[in-house]
């Protein structure tokens, strides 16, 4: 893919999306890029239960991440 984010990261919307009833902060999950900066995600319930599935700009989207990130020793 040619942005930062693939098929299978959780992400978290940055923007409202009314349309598809959904609000800021709602977790997905990338399923699909369709486009350059456009990826189709997935939203599903506690049960693994799919309630929208979006086509999203990437720069609405937040890559969250559930372990510890090593730094890049060049940044520091």
């Amino acid at each position: 893919m040619t942005s930062s984010l693939n098929v299978r990261d959780v992400v978290a919307l940055l923007v409202d999306d009314r349309e598809h009833g959904l609000v800021r902060g709602q977790v997905g999950t990338v399923v699909e890029q369709l486009d350059d900066g456009v990826l189709e995600v997935d939203f599903c319930d506690d049960e693994g239960r799919t309630y929208a599935q979006v086509a999203v700009s990437v720069q609405a989207l937040l890559r969250l991440h559930y372990c510890r990130l090593e730094q890049d020793s060049a940044a520091q």
